[in-house]
């Protein structure tokens, strides 16, 4: 199943997190906490503006995203767990050096 945003939404896989710390200790996954990193699978068309046409998103599709640990709608698709959530609910893009 193929998942299709609508106005400003995006859909956004969380990337797994290190479950290993730098010295080697090995963090349970009841301890760990949800990542706040996932990878932009699909965005949605825009928001309309005040003369009804359309602003596109500042998000692309592949973007690696920053949000809240509680944001967004959790979705499962085909064995997924995926995030639905509007574009201002992301804190940052997070960019190659």
């Amino acid at each position: 199943m193929k998942l299709r945003p609508l106005h400003d939404r995006v859909i956004v896989k969380r990337l797994e997190q290190e479950t290993k710390t730098a010295s080697g200790i090995v963090i349970p996954d009841n301890a760990a906490e949800k990542p706040d990193q996932g990878e932009v699978l699909a965005v949605g068309p825009g928001k309309r503006n005040e003369k009804g046409d359309f602003v596109a998103l500042n998000i692309k599709v592949g973007d690696r995203v920053l949000f809240g640990k509680y944001s967004g709608q959790t979705v499962k698709v085909d064995g997924d767990e995926l995030l639905v959530m509007r574009e201002e609910d992301l804190f940052a893009v997070v960019e190659k050096k």
